[in-house]
């Protein structure tokens, strides 16, 4: 038999028979790696662990705790989760299993509606097959004969998906008597699945469309070791405890009503955390040679086909008919910002042109993907566009960065960036794509920003800059974006006059610092658990009197804080004092203030903070000027 080369990850190069497979390789380089083995990374692509190797390739084994193993461990889970519940409810049709995140799903049409409550017994007959240790069996076959197995097995969603795919070979992959159409690659049997955990139940149409049949999905998670799961579900504890859709009607922040699907309805409360964090924002834009603007939030078809969404982003538009005329909610701002720079003559001097906006935007969700602020309908971005020369690129998304870092930092949040590039679509031409993403390369360089690179997900016009943020649970959040933008400025004949009197085009930098306010918003609800900083806090301190008798005083102490700038109320109940001080730890005020006869008498106020209890007796107005710092500065409890 012939040799081949195997190049390791250190370089070094294996000479080993043809047909030899990775878990060979494996074994050969020690039985601690080969145990911990799942899968194996050819020539760059993930695939099963006892495939044979039939050419010389770079190779590297895949262990279960790193990302790709544990995707290949959880994409495993989902398959053995569709065969137990094949096994107990006969006459379940499968349609997809993919795994998002840390978990995974099954989409099923199952004869019996499922509960949490049948997860017990489905779990069970998974520890069963589990134990049954089958191997894992990828096999590749025609396009006709998957269509005549799976229309014999009356699979009709498996069907479907075929009737998509190109002829050629299909691969299947069984285990006892299940079998499913998957581009893999799995674990080698089942006896590699260790700890798992199904979750929770939903419906899900199919394929997303309305239209098309109800589907039960079926959530679940899988971790190498029982250790790991258990710190994932307190992990899930948590996150439902810090959960922004219990949260934000609980702290009277927002609600939600079926009259309007993928709307937030904003309470005072919510309102004011809304207009802090937007006024911050505002605050430091207008430092930063900003200008506000406000544009019309419905414009004709005529403006979209310029600019390309209506050919590349229609179906995410709620579009309209009036007199004759097709008309569109604006999803965006950008088109808008470029009539306006249009307007006059620009010229070099003039840039950079900063324009920003705190408009209402919409965009056409999927009923069934709606989920809290996190994912609306109806959202407001402070969205910005900057006009630029050439040469001007590296400092002004240099100068987006510092901003970035100024709000994130004040915030308590740490963040990351990838560089998302060219994808499959787009407009323009490949050079001018190249040279968007040389000029972004430079200026993360330049800032001495780490990144990674996201390739093919950038936006149709140009590529981008997306800020992950990391918040309290460990979990991380897309909120920011920076994109440059050669096409738009073409689309729409921006030019500024050159030193040498030539025209020229801008260079367009599209930038939103925390995306959407509201799903920023719901970040910010679970990262803090609703105990916001002080300065973010829509109430600030609340006065508790100790009886009726000092109603009188409490509102004078409210009045002066009020004049400092503070937000106040009091608490003016007939309620027990310890009942008051429970009620405000819960709705997490920062600063309690117990009034009594004492405090009336020496004009000072009992401080209590929600985190670091009782703080003793403080002068009214040397506490009013702590706390007046204290939110002038932003800072954090």
């Amino acid at each position: 038999m012939a040799a081949i080369n195997v190049t390791l990850p250190d370089g070094s190069v294996k000479q080993v028979p043809q047909g030899t497979t990775p878990y060979e390789i494996a074994e050969q380089i020690g039985p601690k790696l080969a145990k911990a083995a799942v899968a194996a990374k050819v020539d760059g692509k993930v695939t099963d662990l006892k495939r044979p190797l039939d050419r010389d390739v770079a190779l590297e084994i895949v262990t279960v705790d790193s990302p790709e193993g544990l995707e290949v461990l959880r994409h495993s889970t989902a398959h053995l989760m569709a065969q137990a519940i094949r096994r107990l409810y006969p006459g379940t049709k499968l349609a997809i299993g993919p795994v998002v995140g840390e978990r995974f799903y099954y989409d099923i049409d199952c004869p019996k509606s499922l509960t949490v409550e049948d997860f017990p017994a489905i779990e069970a007959e998974m520890a069963k097959i589990v134990k049954e240790n089958w191997e894992i069996r990828r096999e590749e076959i025609s396009k006709a004969d998957a269509e005549a197995l799976f229309r014999e097995m009356d699979e009709p969603f498996k069907l479907e998906i075929l009737e998509g795919l190109q002829d050629g070979e299909i691969s299947l992959y069984r285990q006892g008597e299940f079998v499913d159409l998957c581009r893999g690659p799995h674990v080698p049997t089942t006896g590699y699945i260790k700890a798992f955990k199904l979750l929770s139940v939903a419906g899900a149409y199919w394929r997303g469309d309305s239209s098309r049949p109800m589907l039960q999905r079926i959530y679940g998670t899988a971790f190498p070791k029982q250790s790991e799961l258990e710190a994932y579900l307190q992990r899930l504890e948590e996150a439902a405890r810090r959960d922004h859709r219990r949260l934000g009607p609980a702290l009277g922040l927002f609600s939600f009503h079926e009259e309007s699907p993928g709307f937030a309805y904003w309470h005072p409360k919510g309102q004011i955390l809304y207009r802090t964090l937007e006024n911050f924002s505002r605050e430091l834009q207008e430092a930063r040679g900003y200008q506000e603007v406000a544009t019309p939030w419905i414009s004709r078809s005529q403006l979209w086909e310029q600019s390309g969404h209506w050919e590349h982003y229609r179906e995410n538009m709620f579009r309209m008919e009036y007199e004759g005329e097709s008309l569109a909610v604006k999803p965006m701002n950008c088109p808008n910002h470029c009539l306006m720079y249009k307007e006059q003559t620009r010229s070099y001097r003039d840039l950079p042109i900063r324009f920003a906006e705190y408009g209402p935007l919409s965009r056409y969700e999927l009923s069934g993907t709606l989920h809290g602020l996190m994912r609306v309908r109806g959202f407001h971005q402070d969205d910005a566009h900057l006009y630029v020369r050439e040469d001007q690129i590296e400092q002004e998304i240099f100068g987006v960065l510092e901003l970035f870092d100024v709000v994130y930092s004040t915030l308590g949040l740490k963040y990351s960036i990838k560089l998302s590039t060219r994808p499959e679509k787009f407009l323009g031409t490949v050079e001018t794509w190249d040279r968007a993403e040389q000029a972004l390369m430079r200026a993360l360089e330049k800032a001495g920003r780490p990144y990674e690179i996201n390739p093919g997900d950038g936006a149709f016009y140009g590529p981008k800059l997306d800020i992950y943020v990391t918040d309290a649970l460990e979990r991380v959040w897309q909120c920011a974006t920076v994109q440059l933008d050669y096409q738009l400025p073409e689309r729409f004949d921006l030019t500024y006059v050159d030193a040498d009197g030539s025209h020229k085009r801008p260079v367009m930098i599209h930038r939103a610092i925390f995306g959407s306010l509201e799903r920023f918003i719901g970040i910010l609800v679970e990262h803090f658990a609703g105990a916001f900083p002080t300065w973010l806090a829509p109430v600030q301190a609340r006065v508790i009197p100790v009886g009726i008798n000092y109603f009188e005083y409490a509102y004078g102490v409210a009045e002066k804080l009020k004049r400092m700038g503070i937000r106040v109320e009091v608490d003016s109940r007939n309620e027990k004092v310890g009942y008051k001080i429970r009620d405000a730890q819960l709705q997490k005020i920062p600063y309690m203030l117990v009034v009594g006869e004492k405090e009336a008498a020496s004009g000072t106020v009992a401080v209590r903070h929600r985190s670091r209890g009782d703080l003793g007796a403080q002068d009214v107005e040397a506490f009013g000027r702590a706390v007046a710092d204290e939110i002038a500065r932003r800072a954090l409890d």
